[in-house]
């Protein structure tokens, strides 16, 4: 009896965790990408663990060409294999979908632009908008 209360306790609160707005207002989730609101920048494109997403403005045709240290310091933002990106995202104006990276992975994009992370960003701390021509992703008040 014991163990089956146990288990109804650990059941309603993992069906509460993986309800729609168990993250609260903060972000909205899809995938790779949740929209995060920011008191600095408004709603942007963030990862889950609520890094900012970037584009950099040499690659406005969707052409990948942060490659080897840009890469390094400009994590892009990956398909993991075996899965697809939804194009378009409640709450998101735009499309989401794909490009292949030089190194033959898949990478995200947003309106066609490939997406990164700055690799000294933290979930608190957004550090290089309007930096060497990377941007924030802004997606509307």
């Amino acid at each position: 009896m014991k163990h089956a209360w146990i288990v109804a306790v650990v059941i309603a609160a993992a069906t509460a965790a993986l309800a729609p707005g168990a993250l609260g207002s903060r972000s909205t989730a899809m995938g790779p990408v949740v929209k995060l609101k920011t008191k600095e920048f408004g709603p942007i494109l963030a990862t889950p663990r609520h890094l900012a997403l970037y584009t950099w403005n040499r690659e406005k045709t969707g052409k990948v060409r942060c490659t080897g240290a840009c890469a390094t310091a400009w994590p892009p933002l990956l398909v993991m294999k075996g899965h697809m990106i939804a194009k378009h995202v409640t709450g998101i104006m735009g499309t989401f979908g794909q490009v292949r990276r030089p190194d033959g992975r898949m990478q995200v994009t947003f309106n066609r632009r490939p997406l990164y992370t700055y690799r000294h960003d933290t979930a608190t701390k957004i550090l290089c908008d309007n930096v060497g021509g990377w941007f924030v992703v802004r997606v509307g008040r």
